[in-house]
């Protein structure tokens, strides 16, 4: 079967969990036999150069600066959707899988037209974006034109439902996987920290609900005096955040912003008293899952899709009551017997997730959707 993926997603991203999702699934669907191409244009991602093979169409470019990058993001991207398309009609896919939201797209005779959903925030939490967000509008008509939708979970399934009004029939549900050869790292790699440490992962805004998770800690003598708390990845801490963490009365350095690859972000699992997940609404959540695979127990949200995913490896509280955070993070790090517990737990939990399910998933609709047998 030729199976084509869009630029879309690759023009946007260097990393991301989005492209990586459509690295890891075109990797594992070249391991099963398929065609693929990846029509990118030029890209700037740095997943898919190493995937093997003749599987990346285009060429990967690196802005100057960010200024260039703005400047020219708007062109690039409609150079791509231009040169993709014409090269994708001559090559004749049967399925052409977008790799995110788009308005218009020309259609490609006789092949097949897929999207994957990944969660609902744009439309949830819409005080969390500008004004001029756009996803809500260009998701919609995506939906409306695609012949089939993959939904990350049975949660982002339901919302599609219920918010969308898309019809059941047009939904299958294919979980994300987890990259083990990343995150089942040993425990015995130490890091040059000066005391125990929670771990936060992570953007930070709205939704994430990175306020209310400080706020518990701070409320703790355990948690703001005892253990350190480390915030990975997202932005630099602004001056809002930082005043916001010293009226608090954290002292200096207790919460510490870090920054690194996965075979750091590994490490910092593997050796975390916990991952705290507080976020008020996920569509699927891959921290909880690498977390689990290097061993360090969870305590995370009961909303949306991540009693789904975590099942009964995680120590659940409602995001929105500061003192059930407070003391789901207190009773968990007071207790070696439970922490233990939720690390078997997880390793048992992880077997559910991988690429390779989610490939032979994948593929399984893409031979309904064609009829290919």
């Amino acid at each position: 079967m030729k199976i084509a993926f869009d630029h879309q997603i690759f023009t946007h991203q260097n990393y991301g969990g989005i492209s990586r999702y459509f690295y890891f699934l075109a990797k594992e669907l070249s391991n099963h036999g398929q065609d693929i191409k990846i029509f990118t244009g030029f890209h700037q991602n740095s997943y898919i150069g190493g995937l093997s093979g003749n599987i990346v169409n285009g060429i990967k470019i690196k802005y100057p600066n960010s200024s260039i990058k703005w400047k020219f993001k708007n062109f690039i991207y409609l150079f791509n959707n231009y040169i993709c398309q014409k090269k994708m009609k001559l090559w004749k896919p049967d399925i052409i899988h977008e790799t995110y939201y788009s308005s218009s797209l020309p259609s490609t005779r006789g092949s097949i037209r897929v999207t994957t959903v990944y969660d609902m925030v744009h439309e949830l939490f819409k005080e969390s974006f500008g004004k001029d967000d756009l996803t809500p509008i260009t998701k919609k008509k995506t939906l409306d034109r695609v012949d089939h939708i993959f939904s990350i979970s049975h949660n982002t399934k339901n919302d599609l439902m219920e918010l969308l009004e898309v019809r059941e029939s047009k939904i299958s549900v294919v979980h994300l996987g987890v990259d083990l050869n990343i995150f089942k790292k040993p425990k015995n790699e130490k890091l040059n920290l000066p005391k125990p440490y929670i771990l936060y992962v992570g953007s930070r805004s709205g939704y994430k609900n990175f306020n209310r998770f400080l706020k518990a800690c701070s409320n703790s003598i355990i948690l703001k005096n005892k253990i350190k708390i480390l915030v990975f990845g997202g932005e630099y801490f602004d001056g809002n955040e930082l005043s916001n963490i010293n009226k608090l009365g954290f002292s200096d350095g207790n919460v510490e912003h870090v920054t690194g690859d996965d075979n750091k972000l590994a490490k910092l699992y593997a050796n975390a008293l916990c991952l705290v997940y507080p976020s008020l609404y996920e569509g699927f959540g891959l921290p909880p899952l690498e977390a689990m695979a290097s061993g360090c127990p969870v305590v995370a949200s009961n909303t949306s899709s991540m009693p789904e995913i975590i099942n009964d490896a995680g120590e659940f509280f409602n995001p929105y009551d500061i003192e059930e955070i407070q003391y789901a993070i207190e009773s968990l790090i007071l207790s070696n017997t439970r922490r233990e517990q939720l690390i078997s737990l997880g390793y048992k939990n992880i077997k559910r997730f991988s690429w390779s399910k989610c490939a032979e998933e994948s593929l399984n609709i893409y031979k309904n959707l064609t009829g290919n047998s």
